[in-house]
This record gives C-alpha cells, sequence and structure tokens, in this order.
C-alpha cells in the first residue's frame, strides 16, 4: 500500500494495543498450553453450539438460554482473574472449580428442566440452593469481565427488593424473601434467564459470530483503508477518516471499545501527526466509536431487545435508527472540522493515502455479505437465519476469495491442488472468528444475565410503572419535561454500565414514561437507548477513553471529557425524532423525510458551531447564543420555527463576514502603504 505511515506502523503496536485492551475490558489472563487449549475449546464449541442450533432449529427457550449462560460463565472464570494485578499466567485451582461450580449451576435447568416446569412455583430446597450460587456466580462473573457498576446496581436492587418495606415513600413495596427472590430470578423467564438473555443466546450470538468471520476476513482493515482513501486528503482528514471508519466498523463490532482500539490503532496516530492534539484525537476516536452502537445492523446487540421489547419487526428498526445514525455521524464531522479550521490542520498528502480504486477492486467484495444479509431479510428470512446463512456465504466467500488469490500467484497445479491450500486457510480463519466470536459474546452474555437480576427486581417489586409515573408526574404531563427529565435519568443510570445492559434497564424504567405521553414506541425505545449510548461516554466512567488515551498518549479524564464534547454535537438529535417520527421513516412521505432531514442538519451545524465556538471565525457571547437557540427552535420541524432559525444562523455568518471583512481592511491599506 503507498504510504500510510500509520497503516506500516501497526504491528509495532500490536502489543501495546493487546494492553490496552485487557486493561479497558476486564483483567484477562495470559496462559499458554493446556489452559490455553481449554479456553480455546470452550470458544469453539460455544459458537458451533450457537451455529447448530441457528441452522438446524433450537431447544426450549430455558435449554438455549442455560448451555449460552454455561459457556459464558465457564469462558469467564477460565479467562479472566480475580483480580486486575497481577497478571496470571496460569488458572488457579479455584477459577477451575469456581468454572465447574458455574456450569453445574446452569446445566442444572436444562437437566431437569421438565421436572421444573412441573412443579412450578413449589422450589426444593436443592432448586433454591443452586439457584442462590447461580445467581453468586453471575455476579462475580460479570465483576470480572464487564467491571463493577453494573455489579453494584444489581446488588443495590437486590436489596430493595428484600427491603422493600423500609423504602421511603412512593418507593416502599410489599417485599420479597430470599426464597421468593431467588425463585423469580432463576427458575422464570423474567429474572436471569429473561428476555435479555434469550436475546444474547440467539440473535447477539449469531450476528457477533457474523462480525468476528467479518473481522478475520479483512473487513475490518477495508474499512479502515477505504475511509482514510476517501477522506485523508480533507483539511483535519484523519480525524474525518477515523469517524467514517468507526461508523463502518461499529456495523460489525457491535463494542465501543472494540470499535476504539480497532480504530484508533491506526487513525490516532495519523490524527497527531497533522496537528490534533493527543486529547483531542483520542476524543475524536471515542465519539465515533461509540455512536458506531448506533449503527446497523449490529447496533450494539440493541436491535435485537428491541424487537423483544416493541414486537416491532428487527427491519423496521434498523431502518428507522439509520437516518439518525447518519446524522449523529454528520455532527461529529462538522465537530472535527471546525477543528481542523480553528488549528489551521491540513490533510495527508494523496501519495500517502491508500488508493480507494484499489482497495474496492482487490477487497470490495467484503461488502457482498452486508448486502446479502439485508436482502434476506428483506424477502423475509427471521434475522437469526439470515444471519445463519450470511455467515455460510461468508465463508464460501473467503474459500473463492483465497482460491482466486492462488490462481493470480500463477499457481500451475491443477484446481484440486489449489482447493487444499485455499480450504486450509479458510479453515484457519473460520476457527479463529469462532473463538473471537464467544470471546466477544462473554461480556454481552454477562451482561443481559445481570441486568436479567434487575429486571427480576423491577417486575417483583412493580418498580417500573412507580418510576414511570414518578417522570410523568414529576414533568406535569409536559412532554418536554418528561424528554429532559428522561435523558437525565438514563444518563445517571447508564453511566459506567454497558450500552446492551444499560438499554435494557432503560427499556423497563424509562421508555414506559415517554410513551405514555405520546412518544411513538420505537422512537421512545431509541430516544433512551441513544442516551444510554451517551452515557458510556459520560467521564469520569467512561471506558472507551481509557482505551483511546492509552494510544494517544493522553490524560484519560480529559480524553473523555473531549469525547463527550464531541458527542455533544447531535444532543438534539433524539428530541427531534422524539417529537417528529419522519427521521425514523414512521408515518411520513419523502417531502416530509427531506424536511427532517434538512431540519436536523442545520440545527445540528448550529449547534456544533455554537459548541466549538467557531464558524467563520470565532463567536462574541451573543453569536454563541444565538447559535444555541437557532439549535433549540430547529428541533421543532416546522416551517415556522425553521426560517427563524435559519434567519439566526444567516445573521451569524453575515456578522461573521462583517467582521472579517473590517479585519481585512487595515491589512489591505497597509499593504497599499508599504507599496
Amino acid at each position: 500500500m503507498a504510504g500510510g505511515h500509520g497503516l506500516e506502523n501497526s504491528d509495532k503496536r500490536r502489543i501495546k494495543v493487546k494492553a490496552i485492551q485487557e486493561t479497558v475490558g476486564a483483567s484477562s489472563r495470559s496462559v499458554s498450553g493446556i489452559f490455553a487449549l481449554l479456553i480455546f475449546a470452550v470458544c469453539v464449541a460455544m459458537s458451533l453450539f450457537h451455529l447448530y442450533t441457528a441452522g438446524f432449529g433450537m431447544p426450549e427457550a430455558m435449554k438455549q438460554r442455560s448451555l449460552h449462560l454455561a459457556f459464558a460463565l465457564v469462558l469467564a472464570f477460565l479467562a479472566f482473574s480475580f483480580a486486575r494485578r497481577p497478571r496470571q499466567q496460569t488458572i488457579p485451582v479455584y477459577d477451575l472449580f469456581l468454572a465447574l461450580v458455574a456450569a453445574a449451576s446452569t446445566l442444572y435447568i436444562f437437566v431437569n428442566y421438565y421436572e421444573l416446569m412441573l412443579r412450578g412455583g413449589k422450589p426444593t430446597t436443592i432448586d433454591l440452593v443452586v439457584g442462590g450460587i447461580c445467581i453468586l456466580l453471575v455476579l462475580e462473573a460479570t465483576r470480572r469481565v464487564v467491571g463493577k457498576p453494573l455489579v453494584i446496581l444489581a446488588v443495590a436492587f437486590l436489596l430493595y427488593g428484600y427491603y422493600g418495606p423500609y423504602m421511603p415513600g412512593p418507593f416502599a413495596h410489599r417485599g420479597a424473601d430470599l426464597p421468593r427472590i431467588i425463585d423469580h430470578l432463576y427458575l422464570g423467564t423474567e429474572g436471569i434467564f429473561g428476555i435479555p438473555l434469550g436475546v444474547s443466546a440467539t440473535y447477539i450470538m449469531i450476528f457477533i459470530l457474523f462480525g468476528a468471520f467479518l473481522q478475520v476476513t479483512g473487513a475490518g482493515r477495508m474499512f479502515i483503508e477505504l475511509a482514510l482513501g476517501l477522506f485523508g486528503w480533507m483539511r483535519g482528514g484523519p480525524a474525518k477518516a477515523a469517524v467514517v471508519a468507526s461508523g463502518m466498523v461499529g456495523s460489525i463490532s457491535g463494542s465501543s471499545v472494540a470499535n476504539a482500539v480497532t480504530t484508533g490503532t491506526f487513525t490516532i496516530p495519523l490524527m497527531k501527526r497533522v496537528g490534533f492534539k493527543p486529547h483531542v484525537a483520542g476524543g475524536v476516536e471515542v465519539a465515533a466509536s461509540s455512536s458506531g452502537q448506533l449503527m446497523p445492523p449490529i447496533m450494539g446487540a440493541a436491535a435485537f431487545i428491541m424487537v423483544e421489547y416493541t414486537g416491532i419487526p428487527y427491519l423496521e428498526i434498523i431502518k428507522a435508527a439509520a437516518i439518525p445514525c447518519i446524522l449523529s455521524y454528520c455532527a461529529i464531522l462538522f465537530m472535527v472540522h471546525l477543528e481542523a479550521v480553528k488549528a489551521g490542520i491540513k490533510g495527508l498528502p494523496r501519495e500517502e493515502l491508500p488508493p480507494v480504486k484499489r482497495i474496492l477492486l482487490e477487497r470490495g467484495y467484503l461488502l457482498l455479505p452486508f448486502f446479502v444479509l439485508i436482502y434476506m431479510m428483506v424477502i423475509g428470512f427471521t434475522p437469526l437465519k439470515a444471519g445463519y446463512y450470511t455467515i455460510l456465504f461468508t465463508i464460501g466467500l473467503a474459500i473463492l476469495a483465497n482460491l482466486l488469490k492462488l490462481a493470480h500467484k500463477e499457481v500451475r497445479e491443477n484446481w484440486r491442488a489449489l482447493l487444499v491450500p485455499a480450504l486450509k486457510t479458510a479453515v484457519r480463519l473460520g476457527v479463529q472468528a469462532l473463538e473471537i466470536g464467544a470471546r466477544n459474546c462473554v461480556g454481552v452474555a454477562l451482561a443481559c444475565a445481570t441486568a436479567g437480576i434487575i429486571i427480576g427486581i423491577i417486575t417483583l417489586s412493580g418498580l417500573g410503572l412507580k418510576l414511570s409515573s414518578i417522570i410523568v408526574q414529576a414533568a406535569g404531563g409536559h412532554l418536554w419535561l418528561t424528554l429532559i427529565f428522561t435523558m437525565l435519568g438514563s444518563m445517571i443510570l447508564g453511566m459506567g454500565l454497558p450500552t446492551t445492559g444499560t438499554y435494557i434497564i432503560l427499556a423497563a424504567i424509562t421508555a414506559p414514561a415517554l410513551v405514555h405521553v405520546g412518544v411513538p414506541l420505537l422512537a421512545a425505545h431509541l430516544f433512551v437507548f441513544y442516551f444510554g449510548i451517551l452515557a458510556d461516554d459520560t467521564p469520569p466512567i467512561n471506558l472507551p477513553a481509557y482505551a483511546t488515551a492509552g494510544l494517544a498518549g493522553a490524560n484519560p479524564i480529559q480524553t473523555g471529557i473531549t469525547g463527550f464534547k464531541y458527542d455533544c454535537g447531535a444532543l438534539l438529535l433524539p428530541y427531534i425524532f422524539a417529537t417528529n417520527s419522519a427521521l425514523l421513516l414512521i408515518d411520513t412521505d419523502w417531502l416530509g423525510v427531506l424536511h427532517a432531514i434538512a431540519a436536523a442538519l442545520l440545527g445540528i451545524l448550529a449547534l456544533t458551531s455554537a459548541i466549538q465556538n467557531y464558524l467563520l471565525t470565532y463567536h462574541r457571547i451573543w453569536e454563541r447564543l444565538m447559535l444555541f437557540a437557532a439549535s433549540m427552535v430547529l428541533v421543532h420541524v416546522s416551517w415556522y420555527t425553521d426560517a427563524i432559525g435559519i434567519g439566526l444562523i444567516l445573521l451569524v455568518l453575515l456578522l461573521h463576514k462583517l467582521r472579517i471583512r473590517r479585519r481585512s481592511k487595515p491589512a489591505e491599506t497597509a499593504s497599499a502603504t508599504a507599496g
């Protein structure tokens, strides 16, 4: 590849990136020998199990979910150590024991499924003991893999469920004793083995596997190089390429941290090279990587859970999310452009960038699985079947690509001789994808299981209805106040939690409040999901910032604050689609859609300019206030308010032009005098 210093130096950063991934995600062990083989075997078995059930039919829901959780728990205790430091080179006996006990406590459901169903509501002592052990092990595994905040929240909810009669005012409830809590959380489908884990055991796992297969075939690298080729030469080009690449990689990864590390490895050094400060380079990657969770088809796994909670078809959800996602990336691009203009940052020389034409000719075929996936869902396949068959298509595509590469190298043997090395390569990549897919799903599965504990207590205590009622009453039934309270509640509840877990909790607590005041069901769920994503970027608990700060050599807190600032460019976007569903393609025509898009873009431009304190030149205080006002009135998406917003933006532009002209006259006079 021509030029591309950041890409050429990627091997030198591999060790550093691996260390960052381990530090940010959890305390991942670095084992070898028999232990590494054991972890590898469990990963492959987990992925093969889910591929088989997706293609040939699933057992009963509780059986599928119990096996899914068994794999996740075993991997958690084998691959993640009790403490972050020191690093463990082996698996201690107590973790091997915990892995066995965890597997037994979940497989107890699988083995005794019919007996448990027959005596539903009347658990035996052994049922409760095993259930209690399972709950504790789920919490400990989640602490190791996902982090403490979600576990602390789950424990708080467990205490709330037990001490209900002692809670203040409207939060009081009759309470539940320990056997009742264990029965509800372990032996039913409203707790650990509820909808979230069910979605993780089906849709999420198969789509994470799909992303893993794309990853090993080089799709992620192709997206990064394509973005650099398209945007790297522009003003602030590497940052714009980082934004676009993160969006494309986010469509297959569904993880903000994984996305930040994958793309940031290449783009952050290039951003620093052209003049972006380290914390700004890291912050751009934080904002772009987190917004990737809104990018179809994976959407951070939330789209599949949204299907179960709303009953809205998956294809309709990803179609509705497409325009808001693109607009959120436009906001980040606006922020990047204004930052580059302020700092006088240029792009990279074209000769150092990968040629777009060559990338598309050599690896454009990696885009085909996306088209196959969408086509299969359009013609009526379920997301699960579509994901399964698309994985098979991707495997076949990899074999064909390897055959063509070997043929291109002028291997003059017959096709059978070509087929053997091509199949070997495909098998190697396939096994690698099976391992990566299982590892990537562990955190999601445990987050869903622990979120199931929280949801179980919410349903047991009736807290969801109470909190929704409190939000509506505090807002006086007013739509805008309800939206604001919901936004604040979503960002506070979601701080430090994985986005999937955040959405699950918010869907039960805050989304009903929005539906109550007239927000369409899908818009309400996308609203809380969007602010759940933003909560993932809220300092000081901002995991993507710790990843990108390590790559950029910047302060994590400063990087997190900068990333949050870049995210705020689209802060008002959810208010637009919550009050005008045209952006979600709901009950509208193309004129309404175009009107909503135009108003949103103008509002985003006004808000990003106000945040960055720059448009054609630096703002005076009243000009920033005018732009803030313009962005807020454009939320309404009506011709009257649009005219006001456009008028305010034009007025600021006029003031800037006049000020620039006044500044240039003395310079011209001085030049003429000197002449």
